[in-house]
């Protein structure tokens, strides 16, 4: 496998990411947003890096299921068990490449009535966008192929990875 980004590559702009979240929501009561499974170790990186008092929280959803291309179609598997009503929400996924799956989420995050809602996403796969979504704090712009590790997975395998990965199915 060819390594898209090294583990010092990823700390670094995990960090760089932390600083401009933590200028942006001072004096907010923040709520992260996890998805699952794929964002579990950016989030739990980003978090450590911000020293502002927040929440944590977790959606599931499936999309992808076994494929390396997204489905379209997004079912949740797991909801909040927070109430968004008048909080700052910033959803943390790890990967946006059509935008089906990240615009169905603001969807349903805003229909909730947050005081604000944005999005921190570790990779963005500009390429593949079939519907615009808005993407406030981008880690990294990558070309379009399948990447795993940090996270990111190929049929539930690669995510303990330290680093990020192009995979190719053989």
């Amino acid at each position: 496998m060819e390594i898209l980004f090294t583990q010092q590559e990823l700390a670094r702009r995990v960090t760089e990411l932390a600083r401009a979240i933590e200028a942006d929501y001072q004096g907010k009561d923040l709520l992260l947003v996890g998805v699952l499974k794929g964002a579990v170790i950016f989030l739990a990186d980003l978090m450590r890096h911000l020293s502002l008092p927040l929440a944590v929280d977790f959606m599931a959803v499936a999309s992808y299921g076994a494929a390396t291309k997204s489905s379209g179609v997004v079912r949740i598997l797991k909801d909040l068990d927070t109430p968004l009503n008048a909080r700052h929400v910033l959803l943390v996924e790890d990967i946006v490449d059509t935008g089906l799956t990240l615009r169905y989420l603001l969807d349903v995050l805003k229909a909730r009535s947050p005081a604000s809602l944005k999005t921190c996403v570790l990779l963005d796969k500009r390429e593949r966008r079939q519907v615009e979504v808005p993407v406030d704090y981008c880690g990294f712009v990558i070309p379009d192929v399948f990447v795993v590790g940090y996270g990111l997975d190929y049929a539930e395998n690669y995510r303990q990875l330290p680093y990020i990965a192009v995979f190719r199915a053989t």
